[in-house]
């Protein structure tokens, strides 16, 4: 059995999506508006003058135009290099109505100055009239502070500091973990991969079962951001199950990461059996009868599954927009999850592993739209992720036949015959397609090029053989030489 997980409830990752939702032009102006009001209100309610400091400060804010045309420098607009993981814009960042408030700044760093000067003060009594258990404590509080109020050298350094004190293998995986967490806030990802791999070598010299399974989550989050879906998608879909690192995400966003990282880079076989069959995935993106016989246990989500959950009521059903975590069902969860509109990644699944590819182009564009521009983890690797299910779909349909009219595919996909030839001809030019495309002949042609595995697995064969041949003729020729030397 493990302890409880600690230094688990900063840095408040959902802020981080919050900054990026209010430079983010993809964003509706009544969202920017909800993101903006939430960041300023935990801004003043968690004392939070780092991040303040960081975000609005006149000439050093990365929300601040102003600081980018100061009297010390003349650099040219744009993205300054510290806000690269924290904002959405590639080039510059739009017009943000976060105002620097000095009154306000210099209010916050009081009141942090004087909650650091109480820290200071537990630590010298602990020091003096507790034991190292109480020090410990106090290190640690202080660690959660600087998470807290959003100042990330420092937090990291007072992490450090009580991981090198501390002797306990769970608290030191939850230091870590909090590392890493700092990380994906600013976006750090060489500091997450570092800590990352940090943390799986603390668990696999004798973590427990709750920590082994946090770290999947997390794992399969950093490598989701770094464009690795075939390596995260198996990560994510097992940590459904087994969820309870809310600190991370939410449920819905760990639903979403899953299924768009197991629908792009899944074989066909293993896509029907953990999306599309999944349990897990069917309480959420399942309709009617799939759905009820997933909450209620009917469709078993594993070797632990609990068989005796037989009622649903309707009632749960009616809030099927709400993620549901069958590993908590029935227990308290960390807080009610803000409702989320699942039919489009539901009809991306549903029509892609159907060959229904009109609906599949539609859902698609509905994901980008609704999912893919709209979460800070996703955005940057949007538009690969679409030409990847593009080339997911042309490629499940051409392997089924040997010669297909283009203006029969183009009407499949619900495109033009000169998108899908475009479109086409870039994925053949980059060898991702064996086919080509005739249209000297009328409406035109594509025809398949399916690699004969014999023919090849032959001529590999006999390739390698004339390597060994040589090999040996040079080996034979340089024996002959020593014993003609000798003689």
């Amino acid at each position: 059995m493990g302890s409880d997980p600690q230094y688990a409830k900063y840095p408040l990752l959902p802020l981080a999506q919050h900054i990026f939702t209010i430079t983010n032009p993809s964003s509706s102006k009544t969202t920017q508006q909800t993101s903006l009001k939430s960041l300023q209100d935990a801004i003043t309610e968690h004392k939070m003058a780092p991040l303040y400091r960081y975000l609005a400060h006149p000439s050093e804010g990365i929300l601040n135009d102003a600081g980018e045309s100061s009297a010390h420098t003349s650099r040219l607009s744009g993205r300054k290099p510290s806000a690269a993981g924290m904002v959405a814009s590639k080039n510059s960042i739009p017009k943000v109505d976060l105002p620097w408030d000095e009154a306000l700044y210099e209010k916050l760093k009081k009141e942090n100055d004087e909650e650091l000067e109480g820290f200071k003060k537990e630590e010298e009594e602990a020091a003096e009239k507790a034991g190292e258990t109480e020090v410990q404590a106090a290190r640690g509080k202080r660690a959660e502070f600087w998470a807290r109020v959003g100042d990330k050298d420092r937090a990291i350094a007072a992490y450090e500091e009580v991981f090198e004190k501390t002797g306990v293998l769970g608290t030191k995986i939850d230091l870590v973990l909090a590392i890493i967490r700092m990380g994906l806030f600013y976006g750090d990802k060489l500091l997450v991969k570092k800590h990352v791999d940090r943390a799986k070598a603390l668990v696999e010299s004798g973590g427990d079962w709750d920590r082994r399974n946090r770290l999947k989550a997390y794992q399969g989050l950093y490598l989701l951001t770094t464009r690795s879906y075939n390596l995260a998608a198996p990560l994510l879909l097992d940590s459904l199950s087994t969820f309870t690192s809310y600190e991370l995400c939410s449920y819905s966003s760990l639903v979403v990461y899953a299924v768009l990282a197991g629908s792009v880079s899944l074989k066909r076989v293993d896509f029907k059996s953990k999306v599309v069959d999944a349990p897990e995935i069917k309480a959420i993106l399942g309709d009617g009868e799939d759905k009820l016989l997933a909450l209620s246990g009917a469709i078993s989500a594993g070797p632990g599954a609990d068989e005796e959950m037989k009622e649903v009521s309707t009632a749960t059903l009616a809030s099927a927009k709400t993620a549901v975590n069958l590993t908590t069902l029935g227990s308290d969860q960390p807080e009610v999850e803000a409702a989320v509109d699942f039919s489009p990644l539901a009809e991306l699944v549903g029509s892609l592993y159907t060959g229904s590819y009109r609906s599949f182009f539609g859902a698609l564009a509905a994901v980008e739209v609704t999912f893919l521009s709209q979460d800070r983890y996703l955005f940057e690797h949007r538009g690969w992720f679409v030409r990847e299910m593009r080339l997911r779909a042309y490629q499940q349909l051409l392997q089924s036949y040997r010669v297909v009219g283009l203006e029969s595919m183009a009407n499949d996909f619900g495109v033009s015959v000169d998108f899908l030839d475009r479109d086409l001809a870039k994925f053949i030019a980059a060898e991702r397609i064996p086919c080509t495309i005739d249209r000297v002949t009328g409406k035109g042609i594509i025809e398949t090029n399916r690699p004969d595995s014999k023919n090849k697995q032959y001529n590999d064969v006999v390739k390698q053989g004339d390597q060994l041949i040589t090999k040996l003729q040079k080996y034979g020729q340089a024996v002959r030489l020593r014993g003609s030397e000798r003689a």
